[in-house]
């Protein structure tokens, strides 16, 4: 089992960083959470979380400036003190502990002729790429459907399940009160480094396109409607519902079951709350909470009302 010193950990640091404790002689060999590890294990610790040090086996241990460490513990183990010890530890599983991806098309996985697929890409099993365009190190695993004319960028990763690129829900009624199709004739365009969780839909857009911009991440089980535009580096988590033509700025945040309607602007750096109904836009950098959503000052506000009736 190879081993890994304190050294190899600040590899993947930026910026400023101290020690706590002893760090010549301790190397680690595996990560784990803090109460799971044993004297080979590096781990991290949420400073805001009331953890009992006292109990971890790991003797190097990351940290920030919050973090309480009992006297004497210092004698026994490192602390390493970063900015963001989470990020720290990531990039540490990321660059010595994951995974390499795998590569190629599966046997089982079918792949259009016509498509263009970049190199280094992995096609799972049973998943169906048509006339598409596939940037290089993509990833998609088993059992997806990618329609035709979808771009997908490099570095991207789509779970087992999803499909990118079928119609919306696009009617129209008409004199007899029978719904007729809006024809989709638009497409999906995923950029760079995007990853879409499992059983997620990206419809295709009606006349332009369903945009997912570099760097964002898309949960499982998310539905994302036609024509909508999802920002840089923007997160969009579980049993999401993003109607038709909403667009989500840069860097925002969309909590688990919230609901957003059709044609809604969300600022960038926003945050939608857990189980939202968004029926209005939101401005930069604002929190909205609740059912229908509003400022999260004026949520909590209402509950502490509610609470005193």
């Amino acid at each position: 089992m190879k081993h890994y010193t304190i050294e190899d950990i600040l590899t993947v640091v930026d910026g400023a960083y101290r020690f706590v404790g002893q760090s010549e002689g301790k190397s680690f060999a595996t990560v784990a959470q803090i109460y799971e590890a044993d004297e080979r294990a590096l781990v991290w610790v949420n400073s805001k979380k009331n953890i009992d040090l006292q109990k971890t086996r790991a003797l190097i241990i990351l940290c920030d400036e919050k973090l309480s460490i009992p006297p004497g513990l210092e004698k026994e183990k490192c602390f390493v003190v970063v900015e963001k010890p989470k990020l720290v530890f990531l990039r540490v599983v990321e660059k010595y502990f994951a995974r390499p991806l795998p590569v190629g098309v599966h046997p089982t996985a079918f792949v259009h002729p016509e498509a263009t697929i970049g190199d280094h890409c992995y096609i799972g099993p049973f998943s169906y790429v048509g006339k598409s365009t596939i940037g290089q190190h993509t990833v998609i695993w088993g059992h997806c459907h990618i329609y035709d004319g979808v771009q997908i960028g490099s570095h991207v990763m789509i779970h087992a399940g999803s499909v990118i690129g079928a119609d919306g829900f696009g009617y129209s009624r008409n004199d007899d009160g029978e719904l007729e199709k809006f024809p989709h004739i638009g497409s999906v365009v995923i950029e760079d480094r995007v990853e879409i969780g499992s059983n997620t839909s990206v419809d295709r857009g009606t006349l332009s396109n369903t945009v997912i911009r570099e760097g964002a991440k898309i949960d499982n089980f998310v539905h994302v409607a036609h024509n909508v535009v999802i920002g840089k580096h923007a997160a969009v988590i579980a049993h999401a519902m993003i109607g038709g033509s909403t667009e989500i700025g840069d860097y925002g945040w969309i909590a688990p079951s919230a609901a957003l309607m059709n044609g809604l602007h969300i600022g960038k750096g926003a945050t939608v709350g857990l189980g939202a109904v968004v029926t209005k836009n939101i401005p930069d950098n604002e929190t909205w909470a609740g059912v229908p959503a509003m400022p999260l000052k004026e949520f909590v506000a209402i509950q502490k009302k509610m609470k005193e009736l």
